[in-house]
């Protein structure tokens, strides 16, 4: 009060608010100022009161049908009027009379209320009053709200069901009554369903809108099945949804007229009558009645019959016919609603029909993406007229194994000869094959069309399993499933998805992101906006176009943190202590999720210190008082929202408001520098509180021992910092007192001592620094000390000093400790951390030196500071998941950390966001914990954990902490996962790979055990490649349900390939299985790798080839061809070769004419023989070769004989060596005797043992250099073979020993004939006994297996001539040698060939060492072979059997001819190969003519001896080479 009467001694004080304390003071004011105030009164509070005004902002919504949910703020605060104690809430029917119904909230916490088992759908009246302990206070004016829509209650009444026609029934009805429908009245549903289906499955259902509530409504339900008995009822329905049926009345369709018949058939076909046969039709549409048959001779319509039969005839016999007349018959069944669909087959009387023919001359024509024309020629009708035709397709496998379905059949057109062939899939081959029908049955197939492929088209169909969850606050997580490959409708490489997103509220702009993998199953849609709804739709395209949109599927973003602050931010100060916040919502677009509050943030402007927080729970309370402020100080004031992922900003800028001014305090640093016997300098600081303006200061003293009511008063400006009194006395205590002044008056007074001596100095430092361990707490201490000496001058304030252990700094912990104080809580320390603590003292003089430092001081542990990160959350099964986190600083843990807690919520929220206004929402992060189960992790060092057991397909919240011994940190900011879903945890089981084909392999699976599953499985990936060569050939194929097994096509024969599989389902891919092996089946061989030629001369090469570089499986052998590329003297001879096993690579070829070209070929074999590789040769040195040797001559001695000669030309080239041909008298060809022999050889001696002896040699010299062999020199002369032997291996030697052997050995016999008369016993051997007689072979070719074709001009003749007393050389063993000859026959011992003839000669059973010589002795020659060699007397001898002597010298005279030939020559056609083993070598030949050709097979066996080897080939142990010529079997 301003202004009170003086002659007053007390006063009332009104205006004062009820409940709050007051104290009182007061003072006189005269002409000069205001005096002092006087003291205090004690404190006084009034009497509380009922709040004066209602709550405000009361809001009601909806919850649910039967229930509203009312939010409210408490009154102002100036008009609560007490201790708030709750609330009362009263509620009634809107609109009519009655009384309230009363809720009592006796918490001033709460501030809502959910008033349940309302009406549904009724507006009700709400009001809202605030107590205290004084009583309640008014009511708030009324809220109205309805309860929200529920289904009706009631079905409509007096329905009516009427069938109009055979497919409609017409409905009628009067809406249920309307505090029924409880709702808006969205329509009705027409129920049909058969008499004996399911009302839930099979019912028909047709929507009406809804008409005038009090009119009668009606409805029509159409395309029912006809003469169809259906149950029938009526609904209706609100938004919440279908209100219960009306009883169900049964309701017949009417009858119609009925479908065609079924299996129109003819049997007993005569000349003048036949019976036929139908059965009832499949939609009768009624009651059959009976059927009407008619028949009429084609083309003669006069000729028409028609009987009417009964409903029971199944069947007539047609009769009076005429002989071989066609006859169309026609058939109907017949209803009340009249005759029905006609059935017409045609036939001829007398002939039986049968099957039909097939189609031909199928020509595909307008080929687009879905259709094709097929024209053909129709085959026979089988004598009746064609029913129908049916296409058969192979569908894009196309090949022999490749199965047909049926694409398209048409009736009832027997003249058709073009079909249209719809539903095609696009781009894709087909090709087509036709059937026809007849009354008989289906007739054969024709020939299979050409292959087609059908154009491009945009696809069909849109992605099928389209769902989108939550990723993060700004994304969304689409899934789908891909398209199969048969719907891409085009090239896979085009295919691709396209995702459209746009907002459910349908602000903005649709966005759109493509996918270019067509194997892709999600995608992750980047830069949305938080905590709003979306509509995402997606469309799968390739290189023609989009195709259809998906149906979309709305999911919304996560929760964030609001991205905007508070609007309208205001402050007001009410008092020196006090201002009142107010602020407004924040913008809808921003608020990112629920708002659950406000955080009011507030600091001294200028303050170094982070700002204070005042939460406000809630988002409808939009104010705050905040209290305990700083007087006359101005503030900075921020307000943000936050949601339950954490604050947003802070509102900008900064509100800034003063809290009023109120007295100050003291003034601090109260000393007296100066002190004399009579006066005294006293200097101070401002105020550490002003509290406003400092207006001055009040100095004020007195004797120590004088009145204490008596002081000398001065006062001085507010900008004095010092003052000195004098006119003391001398060695006198004083007291003085400084106070300061303000607009609100004087403040409280420092106060200090100090006497006036000459005698001080700086005081002792405190004494005896100790900290008991129970003032030990985490962030603080309590410090005991014992004061030093003043040193005569009283101390005005301690200063505190801190150190961290072990090597922190000294720092100033505090300087305005009391000059009076003996303890000191040292706060603001750091928990678990070692201190060491030291004082000092001063007065007027100065600061002490620095206590002794107390003992090392360990702060308790406290609950961490810092929450762990999560990083991760990740699904493991469907029921849980894994959750990974960094630690928490070790700074903040403030002790040991003991381990975490993990605290995880199911979140109930869905995609629907709910109105921020409807209700209030308290949580905090806080809260989550309280509300949540959690999980302890009892070890520090884990950073992951496996939380099991969690419901499938439920979103979850998780936070963390982490503890130690005194408890746990604040909650890390939530993360949200979805539990449900996680990738398959077993691969596939019992996977087996099946050969198929050469190219093919079949993989079958099981699906993973369910448990395993977790979650649908989608489909399967296949990863399969060549063994060894898995990052050049792995192919990945993707499979989806529900197919389990797969063909696995364009695969490289006989080839180990390793299959892996894994299962996928939304959430991703399982593991993969382990490998398993799969071999492809062998397929005909490529083409050799290489062709090349060596040793060539006039009469003969070795030709050798390299394996394929694709063998496709085991090669089991070659074939060679070769034949003069022009005919040689009139005749053409293809001469074939089969060399049997792998490592046989080369051939030695001896049978060529000089100077011909030749085109060899080569063929490898495995199942079958594969593609050729051809090369021309020509016989005869190459240019470069060198000359013939000169001067060549042969002389003989007792043992050997002797080859001269001298060097002829040599070439383009060094001669690098000699190579000596020696020809047999018995035969006509010259064969290599000796190579390699060295380039400075003139001469060379050949043994007489090598040579058989009475054989008649002739040699020649060849010179080699690097270009090949050159020309041969002139033949030596004939040179017999014969030695002088000794007695002993003459022949009549030979033979005397023999006889006398001979002799002996009867002697022997006829003893033991003799001995064994004294016994008994019964002879077991009887028959016929055939000997065997090995026989020898001599070889005259060297060591070689060859084969020789006779050149020369042969004589036809009629027959063989056998000359008598020959006999035919020994055949070769079939297991080396397979031959067959259609040679025109050579002369054999002067008998000639008379005529052509084609002879074949079969493999024989038994070797020619098996053979007898009676055995050949009457067997005429069969073959060409026997009569070449028979053709020469020499040749002839040379089969028969020689002596061991001569079969020995035979021998070595074969194996001194045995050497290495020389690398070899490519001609036009070279290839670098590989082999392997082989066993054989099959030859044959071909000549003709005139264009008479004739074929010659010959087979030899890879026998022991010399073998030729070409360059870089090794020969393998224990056989011969094979080279063409007959001279191998001599």
């Amino acid at each position: 009060m301003a202004e009170v009467n003086p002659a007053l001694t007390e006063v009332l004080v009104g205006g004062l608010t009820p409940a709050r304390t007051y104290q009182f003071r007061v003072c006189a004011i005269n002409q000069v100022g205001r005096g002092q105030y006087s003291g205090e009164t004690n404190r006084l509070m009034l009497r509380e009161e009922a709040p004066s005004a209602p709550p405000k902002n009361i809001v009601a919504s909806g919850r649910t049908n039967q229930s509203i949910m009312v939010q409210w703020q408490p009154p102002p605060e100036p008009q609560l009027n007490g201790v708030l104690k709750g609330y009362m809430l009263r509620y009634r029917l809107a609109g009519l009379p009655g009384e309230f119904q009363v809720k009592n909230i006796s918490s001033a916490e709460v501030n809502y209320c959910l008033l349940k088992e309302l009406i549904i759908w009724t507006q009700y009246e709400i009001q809202v009053a605030a107590y205290t302990a004084a009583g309640l206070g008014v009511y708030s004016q009324s809220v109205t709200e309805y309860t929200l829509q529920g289904v009706p209650t009631a079905p409509p009444q007096d329905v009516e069901a009427v069938a109009l026609n055979s497919t409609t029934i017409k409905f009628t009805w009067n809406p249920p009554p309307q505090q029924f429908i409880n709702g808006i009245n969205q329509g009705y549903k027409l129920l049909a369903w058969p008499e004996h289906g399911s009302e839930e499955d099979d019912a028909t259902v047709v929507t009406i809108a809804p008409e005038f509530h009090g009119a009668r409504h009606h409805g029509y339900l159409s395309s029912l099945k006809k003469f169809q008995w259906y149950n029938t009822a009526v609904l209706c329905f609100t938004t919440p949804g279908d209100g219960p049926a009306s009883m169900p009345q049964l309701v017949q369709t009417h009858a119609d007229k009925p479908g065609p018949v079924g299996h129109l058939s003819f049997t007993e076909i005569l000349d003048m009558s036949l019976r036929v046969s139908w059965q009832e039709p499949v939609d009768r549409n009624g009651i059959i009645t009976g059927y009407l048959l008619s028949w009429v001779s084609v083309g003669e319509n006069s000729t028409r019959e028609s009987r009417s039969l009964s409903n029971s005839s199944l069947e007539y016999k047609l009769t009076g016919l005429t002989s071989l007349t066609t006859y169309t018959l026609e058939v109907a069944a017949v209803t009340d609603a009249g005759t029905g669909v006609v059935t017409t087959a045609t036939i001829s009387s007398g002939v039986p029909p049968e099957l039909p023919g097939a189609p031909s001359n199928l020509v595909i024509s307008n080929i687009s993406p879905r259709s094709a024309t097929l024209r053909f020629r129709p085959g026979s009708d089988g004598k009746t007229a064609i029913s129908k035709w049916i296409v058969e397709g192979q569908v894009g496998s196309i090949g022999e194994e490749e199965n047909w379905q049926v694409l398209y059949e048409r009736e009832n057109e027997p003249d058709a000869d073009m079909l249209e062939i719809p539903d095609l899939v696009p781009f894709t081959q087909y090709r087509f094959r036709m059937r026809q029908v007849n009354i008989v049955g289906v007739g054969p197939v024709s020939a299979a069309s050409r292959v087609i492929q059908t154009l491009q088209a945009a696809p069909d169909v849109a992605p099928s399993s389209l769902s989108v969850r939550t990723a993060s606050e700004t994304s969304l997580l689409l899934r789908w499933m891909p398209l199969l490959e048969a719907q891409y409708n085009s090239g896979a490489e085009t295919v691709g998805y396209r995702v459209r997103v746009e907002r459910a509220d349908g602000d903005g702009e649709a966005q759109y992101q493509s996918v270019g993998d067509r194997l892709a199953r999600e995608a992750t849609l980047e830069g949305l906006r938080e905590w709003t709804e979306y509509r995402v739709s997606l469309q799968a395209y390739n290189a023609i176009g989009p195709g259809p949109w998906s149906a979309s599927t709305k999911a919304r973003t996560r929760e964030s943190v609001p991205s905007g602050a508070p609007e309208n931010v205001t402050a007001e100060a009410v008092s020196s202590t006090r201002i009142l916040v107010s602020w407004g919502t924040v913008p809808e677009e921003q608020k990112n999720g629920h708002i659950l509050g406000y955080k009011v943030l507030y600091s001294e402007k200028g303050s170094e210190q982070p700002p204070l927080v005042a939460p406000v729970r809630g988002n409808l309370t939009q104010s705050l008082l905040l209290r305990n402020l700083s007087k006359f100080i101005l503030y900075e004031i921020q307000v943000l929202a936050y949601t339950r992922m954490g604050d947003g900003m802070p509102s900008t800028p900064s509100t800034l408001e003063r809290t009023k001014d109120d007295v100050p305090g003291p003034p601090v640093r109260l000393v007296f520098p100066e002190v004399r016997l009579s006066s005294v300098r006293v200097v101070w600081q401002p105020p550490a509180e002003p509290n406003g303006i400092i207006m001055g200061y009040q100095i004020s003293y007195r004797l120590d021992a004088g009145d204490p009511n008596k002081f000398t008063t001065v006062e001085v400006g507010s900008n004095a910092r010092q003052f000195t009194v004098t006119g003391l006395s001398a060695e006198q205590a004083y007291v003085f007192r400084i106070a300061a002044r303000t607009q609100q008056g004087w403040g409280e007074p420092e106060e200090a001592l100090v006497i006036t001596t000459d005698k001080r100095e700086r005081p002792q430092p405190p004494r005896r620094l100790t900290v008991p361990q129970k003032g030990v707490e985490s962030r603080r201490v309590q410090l005991y000390w014992v004061p030093g000496g003043d040193g005569s001058s009283p101390v005005r304030y301690f200063t505190l000093q801190t150190r961290d252990l072990p090597d922190g700094p000294w720092s100033t912990h505090t300087s305005s400790i009391s000059h009076n104080a003996t303890s000191w809580v040292v706060d603001r320390l750091k928990p678990y951390t070692s201190y060491k603590l030291r004082m000092m003292a001063t007065n007027d003089v100065g600061d002490s030196a620095f206590s002794k430092e107390t003992d090392a001081v360990t702060t308790l542990q406290d609950v961490p500071d810092e929450a762990p990160v999560i990083l991760a959350v990740k699904p493991s099964t469907t029921t849980s998941v894994l959750v990974q986190w960094q630690p928490p600083q070790e700074s903040s843990v403030n002790g040991v950390l003991v381990g975490y807690r993990l605290y995880y919520r199911e979140l109930q929220y869905d995609s629907t966001q709910t109105d921020s206004k409807g209700a209030n929402q308290t949580a905090t992060r806080t809260d989550i914990t309280a509300k949540s189960t959690f999980k302890t992790v009892s070890s520090a060092s884990l950073t992951e954990f496996e939380l099991t057991q969690l419901g499938k397909y439920k979103r979850y919240e998780i936070v963390m902490t982490a503890y130690n011994v005194i408890g746990e940190s604040p909650p890390s900011a939530p993360v949200e996962v979805f539990a449900g879903e996680a990738a398959p945890s077993v691969p596939p089981q019992n996977i087996q790979v099946n050969s198929v084909s050469s190219s093919q392999l079949d993989v079958l699976w099981e699906p993973p055990p369910i448990e395993t599953q977790n979650g649908n499985i989608q489909g399967y990936k296949i990863h399969y490649w060549e063994k060894d060569k898995q990052n050049e050939t792995e192919k990945v194929k993707v499979l989806f349900v529900p197919d389990t097994s797969v063909r696995l096509k364009n695969l490289t024969a006989y080839t180990s390939y390793q299959v892996k599989l894994s299962a996928f389902n939304a959430a991703g891919d399982g593991p993969m299985s382990v490998p398993r092996k799969g071999r492809t089946l062998q397929a005909a061989p490529g083409v050799p790798s290489f062709l090349a030629f060596s040793e060539v001369t006039g009469s003969a090469l070795n030709v050798s080839w390299g394996a394929p570089a694709q063998p496709n499986g085991v090669v089991e052998g070659y074939r060679v061809v070769y034949q003069p590329t022009a005919p040689v003297q009139g005749v053409s001879k293809v001469v074939t070769v089969e060399v049997r096993g792998n490592w046989q690579r080369w051939l030695k070829v001896r049978d060529l004419s000089h100077g011909i070209t030749y085109t060899f070929r080569i063929q490898a074999r495995t199942v079958s023989y594969g593609p050729e590789l051809e090369a021309n040769v020509t016989a005869g040195p190459v240019d470069g070769s060198p000359g013939a040797p000169l001067q060549t001559s042969i002389t003989k001695s007792s043992s050997a004989l002797t080859l001269h000669w001298s060097e002829g030309n040599e070439g383009a080239g060094p001669v690098t060596g000699y190579v000596i041909e020696a020809r047999p008298s018995d035969e006509g060809l010259w064969d290599a005797f000796v190579k390699q022999l060295p380039p400075s050889s003139t001469s060379h001696s050949i043994s007489l043992e090598r040579l058989r002896p009475g054989v008649s040699y002739e040699f020649r010299v060849i010179a080699v250099n690097r270009y090949g062999y050159g020309d041969p020199s002139p033949a030596s002369a004939a040179m017999s073979a014969l030695s002088e032997r000794p007695f002993y291996e003459e022949w009549w030697f030979l033979v005397v020993m023999a006889l006398c052997s001979l002799i002996l050995i009867l002697l022997v016999v006829f003893g033991l004939l003799l001995h064994g008369q004294n016994r008994k016993y019964r002879s077991c051997g009887t028959g016929k006994h055939i000997s065997s007689v090995e026989e020898a072979v001599t070889l005259d070719n060297g060591g070689f297996t060859a084969l020789e074709l006779n050149s020369r001009h042969l004589n036809m003749k009629s027959s063989f001539l056998k000359k008598n007393g020959t006999r035919s050389p020994p055949r070769p063993s079939p297991g080396g040698l397979h031959y067959s000859d259609e040679d025109l026959c050579n002369n054999y011992n002067g008998a000639v060939l008379t005529e052509s003839t084609t002879l074949t000669e079969k493999a024989g059973e038994l070797s020619g060492s098996e053979m007898t010589d009676s055995d050949y002795e009457d067997e005429a020659p069969k073959h060409s072979f026997v009569n070449h060699y028979m053709s020469d007397p020499t040749y002839y001898n040379s089969w028969k059997r020689q002596p061991k002597g001569l079969k020995a010298a035979s021998s070595a005279l074969l194996g001194g001819v045995v050497s290495t030939p020389t690398p070899p020559f490519g001609y036009e056609e070279q290839r670098r190969g590989s082999g392997s083993n082989g066993s054989g070598v099959v030859v044959g030949s071909n000549g003709g003519s005139g264009g008479d050709g004739y074929y010659q097979t010959v087979v030899t066996q890879h026998s022991t001896g010399g073998v030729y080897t070409p360059g870089g080939q090794p020969a393998a142990t224990g056989t011969r080479t094979p080279v063409t010529g007959f001279s191998s079997f001599v």
